[in-house]
């Protein structure tokens, strides 16, 4: 990722703007055994309290990397319970980067912010019905199954 993703100006710019980044090495104890780290690259997105929401392994290149990491963001803030902001970065996800592997999670996890802000069951179904038409094969479209009869 080094030569090809981390250099990419639109990475530099959202991870400069959203993160501090911290880079060790594989084996650096203690945070490898901490965060149980098995592999390189492995990006952990930690809240200040360094509770980890979001785990990526492997090489990711640019168009699915800050996908990638406005869902660790989106989690962050689902996780802790500021469901409007969660929907931002959710909703940033989902409408700038449709076909990325990151948005059947984006997609479902939007429905279910959407219904703890309105205890309205509507965006569970709605976000099912989106998942079917873009996703039908996704784990998250299956997740959402049972949505379907709300």
């Amino acid at each position: 990722m080094d030569t090809v993703t981390y250099p990419e100006s639109k990475v530099v710019r959202f991870i400069e703007e959203n993160f501090i980044p911290l880079r060790l090495l594989s084996d650096s104890k203690p945070y490898s055994e901490k965060y149980n780290v098995k592999w390189t690259p492995t990006l952990i997105t930690l809240s200040p309290e360094a509770q980890e929401h979001h785990r990526t392994v492997g090489f990711f290149g640019p168009e699915e990397l800050i996908p990638s990491l406005l869902l660790g963001l989106g989690k962050y803030h689902y996780e802790n319970d500021r469901f409007d902001e969660a929907l931002v970065r959710l909703e940033q996800l989902v409408d700038g980067y449709a076909q990325s592997g990151s948005a059947p999670e984006a997609i479902f996890l939007c429905g279910v912010c959407r219904y703890k802000c309105s205890h309205d069951s509507k965006p569970l179904k709605e976000a099912y019905e989106k998942l079917t038409a873009a996703f039908p094969d996704s784990e998250w479209t299956k997740r959402a199954y049972p949505y379907r009869l709300l």
